[in-house]
């Protein structure tokens, strides 16, 4: 396959597509067709599911690559369209990009000398904002667009523009962009403290310090498995980075970074996602391709609900026969719960014995589907923060729409263990973060298949 332009850039864009016998959800916007998963629900899953590269880590290492002089391997990418925006990204700014084979990707952006992110194509996910911290690092200045991506709260930047301005830049915001300059030309090594352990900007200030001159110490860092995973990435090109994983991170600056092949782990919350959907569903599946130790908390709430799980090596076991039992979930950063989970949970324990609470630790709203499960026959009361769920019988089909990436995952787990039909629309929200879902769930005996529409038909079914 050829570079990521003309020809190459047809062939990478057939390569990181759910299916490509009919259009995707992000067709959406070309006016004529939509799409929608249709669920027969009421059938156990039984299989074998493989999980995809790491939703989040692809999307703080791919901007990293700006940074490297060489080709830069990635494996290990997951086919999702997040991914797809983000190369597109990297290409309009002048990088050569090939597609080596389905999961693998030679990223080449020796030759940019652009430090200017495309409007249109940043708008459309959160972690434009991420190409920040790359362009300071390796240019000295950057300018870029005010993040898009799923709506449930605001996306305050001020942690990232705090490190930032500490290392020597002018930071400002107008008319929905980010500048940002480099007082001295280059970023200079400072202590940062974050006043929350922000994910976004411990990884941003990490990419500044990569080349900045001289110690860089973050203070107060996120600790998620994706902010190792950039980490280890930019070490394995040349960057000097210690304490990754924990809330100290030293960052010695270094002149620059050479290129090399990297493998991006797997996705912790695609796998929670299979492992919550064989929890309201019921059946036996086994989940490969993970690391155990990243899937621990959710682990710990499946079981307190009564089901099973078993790990074996890189993959676990997860059974469920018995009634779900109710139980108590509070998101909060690495290692505790997380909150790209609460959904997926939430499905689960309106199917469980009892009143259980959710307490969303993490973000102001994320209870935007609540709505959407109560179409289906949920009993779910949201205060603030805190959603109380009352468990119920079953529930039932109905048209219901993705609000979000991962609410839109949590519909489709209600659809899986639902009486009757589920439509679910607006799936361009679930296909941003999950690589082959209608594939990989028809394998595990899933009753699920894609549906293309009118919009006019759509608008009428989904309202």
């Amino acid at each position: 396959m050829g570079f990521f332009s003309g020809t190459g850039y047809t062939n990478f864009s057939r390569a990181f597509r759910l299916d490509n016998s009919r259009p995707s959800g992000r067709e959406r916007s070309e006016g004529a067709v939509l799409t929608k998963y249709v669920i027969h629900g009421g059938k156990p899953l039984h299989g074998t599911v493989e999980i995809s590269g790491a939703k989040n880590a692809a999307m703080a290492i791919l901007p990293a690559t700006l940074m490297v002089d060489g080709v830069c391997r990635i494996e290990n990418v997951p086919q999702i369209s997040d991914v797809t925006q983000i190369l597109t990204i990297l290409q309009e700014l002048g990088a050569d990009i090939r597609t080596v084979n389905r999961t693998t990707v030679d990223i080449d952006c020796s030759h940019i000398r652009n430090a200017r992110v495309p409007d249109a194509l940043a708008r459309k996910i959160r972690a434009s904002y991420y190409l920040i911290g790359a362009m300071l690092s390796r240019f000295g200045s950057a300018e870029v667009p005010l993040p898009g991506g799923c709506d449930f709260g605001g996306r305050p930047i001020d942690q990232h523009i705090k490190g930032f301005t500490a290392m020597g830049a002018d930071v400002e915001v107008r008319s929905g962009l980010i500048y940002a300059m480099a007082r001295e030309g280059r970023m200079q090594g400072a202590a940062v403290y974050l006043d929350v352990g922000a994910v976004g900007a411990t990884m941003n200030v990490m990419r500044a310090a990569t080349m900045a001159e001289g110690t860089t110490i973050i203070e107060n860092a996120a600790r998620e498995p994706h902010i190792v995973d950039l980490a280890n990435f930019l070490n394995s090109m040349g960057a000097s980075i210690m304490g990754a994983g924990t809330d100290v991170i030293k960052v010695r600056g270094v002149d620059h970074l050479s290129g090399g092949s990297y493998s991006i782990i797997p996705d912790q919350i695609e796998a929670g996602t299979y492992m919550a959907a064989v929890t309201a569903a019921g059946g036996e599946v086994l989940i490969r391709n993970v690391i155990p130790k990243h899937l621990d908390c959710i682990t710990a709430k499946l079981l307190e609900m009564g089901a099973q799980v078993e790990e074996q090596g890189d993959a676990v076991l997860v059974r469920r026969t018995g009634e779900l039992s109710r139980t108590n979930v509070k998101t909060l950063p690495y290692p505790g719960f997380p909150t790209d989970m609460q959904p997926q949970m939430a499905a689960c324990l309106c199917l469980a014995e009892g009143t259980s609470i959710l307490t969303e630790g993490v973000w102001d709203n994320r209870y935007g589907y609540v709505d959407e499960f109560r179409r289906m026959g949920a009993q779910i009361q949201v205060d603030g923060k805190v959603a109380v769920v009352e468990g119920v019988d079953h529930l039932t089909g109905a048209a219901v729409r993705a609000c979000d990436l991962r609410a839109g995952a949590a519909m489709v787990i209600a659809g899986l263990a639902a009486q009757g039909v589920t439509e679910v629309s607006q799936v361009q929200h679930i296909e941003r973060g999950y690589e082959d879902i209608v594939r990989k769930l028809s394998g595990i005996g899933a009753d699920i298949r894609v549906v293309v529409t009118p919009d006019d038909e759509e608008a009428v079914q989904a309202g």
